[in-house]
């Protein structure tokens, strides 16, 4: 079940955006048609399982999956990521489409925590993104070296999909992401009734962003390589 996004709660944080959405579409540099195949890149799901397959928790307590179910899940931390094991609740907010608008889904927000290069904000329908809970005493991500456009692989059953640190949610929940992100993995990417309860990994690289976030390609590509040195990887060792 999702909830409410933060974003839209604290409504105080529309002091900082623009005063209006535009209505007609802006063009972009380069085009944004979503993701359009599986299995993003050329690290196998399964090699990047295996170096999360052991946990050393960052955060200070553990998250619920969906609000009212047990808290079970940490964040945990190699020196070059973070990651966690969750499900995915389909976040549609942002610009409005014809798939994620407020009939579609009922607990739509206009607005993302991070915006694009032009001031708008994200699109949920076209890009990779994923939702990190909100700063608490259980766990800062900006305390590991992660923020907006942070990059993230996100893996499901034999698929990996790059995405980018794009919304924040719920200080006590975790397993989020954007539309895009859900269809691209071939999981139902319906806002009301989609997403899937079990079975997804979150890994974020630290102190690794694109600009402008909206930039897909840049974020598989990036993805790519530090993907590719996770795994080679470099000696990680458990984050103190």
């Amino acid at each position: 079940m999702r909830v409410q996004s933060l974003t839209l709660a604290a409504a105080g944080a529309a002091l900082l955006a623009p005063t209006m959405l535009p209505s007609a579409p802006v063009a972009f540099a380069r085009p944004q048609s979503g993701p359009v195949a599986l299995r993003e890149g050329d690290v196998a799901a399964a090699d990047l399982l295996a170096k999360v397959r052991d946990c050393a928790p960052v955060s200070r307590g553990r998250y619920r999956s969906d609000d009212g179910e047990p808290a079970t899940i940490p964040v945990c931390g190699t020196k070059e990521a973070v990651f966690w094991k969750a499900d995915m609740d389909i976040d549609c907010d942002g610009q409005a489409g014809a798939r994620c608008n407020g009939r579609t889904d009922p607990l739509f927000s206009s607005m993302t925590a991070y915006q694009q290069s032009d001031g708008r904000y994200l699109n949920a329908e076209q890009l990779p993104y994923i939702v990190v809970p909100a700063a608490s005493a259980l766990w800062n991500h900006r305390d590991h070296r992660v923020g907006g456009g942070s990059v993230a692989a996100v893996i499901y059953r034999d698929r990996v999909q790059y995405a980018v640190v794009g919304d924040v949610g719920p200080h006590d929940i975790i397993g989020e992401a954007s539309y895009a992100t859900a269809k691209g993995l071939g999981i139902r990417a319906d806002p009301r009734g989609g997403g899937t309860d079990t079975g997804v990994t979150y890994i974020v690289f630290k102190d690794s962003r694109v600009k402008p976030i909206e930039d897909h390609a840049a974020a598989v590509e990036t993805g790519q390589r530090l993907a590719r040195l996770f795994v080679q990887g470099a000696a990680e060792r458990p984050e103190s």
